[in-house]
Formats: C-alpha cells, sequence, structure tokens
C-alpha cells in the first residue's frame, strides 16, 4: 500500500526543513503573511505536524532569526576594521535578502548561530581590537544601530531616490507654485542629484568609515570620546 504524499512528508519533516520554508515564504510575503496552515501547506503535510518541530510561531520566528544569523560573516585574521566592515556588509546584504527580518533581529530567544555570532563580534571588539569592556560595548550597541538602521531605512524608501525628490518637488509647486522658492537647499538636492545620479546603498560605505574612524580614535585616546 503506498503511502499518501502528507505521509511521505510527515516523514521526511524536520526542524530544518520547516525553518527553511519558513525562511522562504516571508522572504516571498512577509512575516506578516506567513501562517502555519500556508507553510504546512508548502511542506506538504498537515499544520499539526509543524508543532512537533516548533511550539508556535514565535518559536518559528527565533528559529528564522538563527538562519539569517548564520548567514553573516564575521571574518578572522584580517584586523578589526576590515572583520567589522565585513561583518556590516554581510549583515546588510542577508536583510536584503530577507527584508522580514528587520527590526526582528534582537528579539526573542537567540539560537546557536545568533550565540555564536555576537560572541564573535564581541571577540573581535576586545581581542583584535583590543577595546576596553565599556568601549567594545559602545562599538557594538553603535555598529548594530547603523546597520539596522540603515537596513530599515532602505527598506522603506524609494528605488528612485532623485526621480522622488523630484515628484515631491513638483507636487509642492502644484499646491503652493511660490512654495518650492522657499526650500532653495532642498531644491538644490533636486538639481544636483538630477546632474550626478545618486545610489543610497553608497552611503552605507560612508557612513561606516566615519564609525571606524571615530572607534579607532576613542580606542587611541583609551575609550575617551574625543
Amino acid at each position: 500500500m503506498q503511502e499518501t504524499a502528507a505521509a511521505t512528508g510527515r516523514d521526511r519533516l524536520n526542524r530544518a526543513k520547516v525553518l527553511r520554508a519558513a525562511v522562504g515564504l516571508a522572504d516571498e510575503g512577509g512575516f506578516e503573511a506567513l501562517t502555519m496552515r500556508g507553510l504546512a501547506a508548502r511542506l506538504g503535510v498537515v499544520p499539526m505536524a509543524l508543532y512537533k518541530h516548533v511550539a508556535d510561531k514565535r518559536e518559528l520566528l527565533d528559529g528564522m532569526v538563527d538562519l539569517v544569523f548564520a548567514e553573516v560573516e564575521v571574518p578572522v585574521g584580517v584586523g578589526w576594521r576590515t572583520a567589522l566592515r565585513a561583518r556590516a556588509s554581510s549583515m546588510r546584504e542577508a536583510l536584503l535578502r530577507h527584508p522580514w527580518a528587520v527590526g526582528r533581529m534582537e528579539t526573542g530567544t537567540p539560537g546557536p548561530a545568533n550565540l555564536h555570532h555576537h560572541n564573535e563580534v564581541m571577540r573581535c571588539l576586545r581581542r583584535d581590537a583590543g577595546f576596553p569592556f565599556r568601549l567594545a560595548v559602545h562599538a557594538y550597541n553603535l555598529m548594530d544601530a547603523y546597520v539596522y538602521g540603515f537596513a530599515l531605512q532602505e527598506k522603506t524608501l524609494a528605488g528612485d531616490i532623485p526621480a522622488e525628490a523630484a515628484r515631491r518637488r513638483d507636487a509642492v509647486a502644484a499646491r503652493q507654485p511660490s512654495g518650492v522658492e522657499d526650500y532653495p537647499y532642498l531644491a538644490e538636492v533636486v538639481t544636483e542629484l538630477a546632474k550626478t545620479g545618486f545610489a543610497f546603498a553608497d552611503e552605507f560605505e560612508f557612513g561606516l568609515d566615519l564609525i571606524l574612524d571615530g572607534l579607532g580614535g576613542m580606542a587611541d585616546d583609551g575609550g575617551r570620546p574625543r
């Protein structure tokens, strides 16, 4: 007697497959659109089969976040600036692949990849950079605030920023034709960006340079702000 597709799928099911399928669905439609019923359908099982591997949607999210952390690189043996730059870029790229994870990376119960990642970043700051403990904590929080904040802004900004700026200018002019003259510096932004082009992603490296230079200066001064 042949097994049904659902029974076969249930036999093959494990936590890793459940989490990978959940990440795929969230990548497609966002975490809010992810349901246990939809996940079960994707896997070819009944919804109750999922609860052998995850207790609820909260635990499912924790496991999904852990998979994202597993994608983020923290290089070893390359110097602390290079390592932190690579880690920041790798985190941003992971969040671009998984936009549902923006704002959720530091919530819930951490899994093994999450814990390993945080430990490696602190190792880099304490051992490789030689930062005093408090400066290492400040540096970690600053880097996370920058990377996560940039990812959130990147997620919500219009794709063509010069075109969006021009659209807003035209909308203001349509409502109050003399109003555009009241904002000469904003008009300059629209005009100059249209000439030179603009990629918001390029701003990421500029900000990283400022942060890493600032942290390096504080380390040279014994952890004190200049």
